[in-house]
């Protein structure tokens, strides 16, 4: 490793507020279009994942919604959920490019 010190980019804060939108927005963009197929296919993905749970119930049994908006709402957020989960190595990789910038080279490294 070098004597020299190491230079850091440096801006001013509204630089930096400009690239943490355009991150917060290709970031939500990522979840938007996984989204979109996931809203599509939401009663599948529900029915998917809650088949081993109905399997375990007694014979004649079934889930029952507590709430009016539950039947609509629950595969939407579960299809939401998915999208957040598929899309995740974008979001995180968006985290690191906006904070990367600002740590020193061993910091970098983990």
């Amino acid at each position: 490793m070098s004597g020299e010190p190491e230079q850091l980019a440096e801006g001013t804060l509204v630089s930096h507020l400009l690239e943490l939108r355009d991150r917060l927005l290709r970031a939500f963009a990522a979840v938007i279009v996984v989204f979109l197929p996931c809203a599509y296919f939401k009663e599948e993905i529900f029915t998917f994942l809650a088949r081993p749970l109905l399997e375990q119930l007694p014979t004649g049994g079934s889930l029952i919604a507590t709430n009016v908006i539950s039947p609509f709402m629950t595969p939407f957020k579960l299809a939401f959920f998915v999208a957040v989960f598929i899309a995740m190595p974008v979001v995180l990789y968006q985290v690191w490019a906006f904070v990367a910038p600002g740590l020193y080279r061993r910091e970098r490294r983990g």
